[in-house]
């Protein structure tokens, strides 16, 4: 799981914690309603893991964001 990008990969920053932290959910709440385990939030939460398109727009929809509210190619 944790995996680190590989040189030729860019980096994803989020603000999933921040936004998570505010809606008052836990990482085993968000996780179970996106179908992953919660150390998965943890390590998109750290950036030690970039999440598929999929699995991205499910966060957003469970955080009733836009992706782009989650996800950047930029540090916010």
């Amino acid at each position: 799981m944790g995996r680190k990008p590989k040189a030729d990969e860019e980096l994803v920053f989020n603000r999933l914690e921040a936004l998570r932290a505010k809606a008052g959910i836990t990482r085993q709440q968000l996780a179970d309603a996106v179908d992953v385990h919660y150390q998965t939030i943890g390590y998109i939460e750290r950036n030690e893991y970039s999440p598929s398109l999929v699995l991205a727009l499910r966060i957003a929809k469970a955080l009733n964001k836009k992706v782009e509210q989650i996800f950047s190619l930029e540090e916010n």
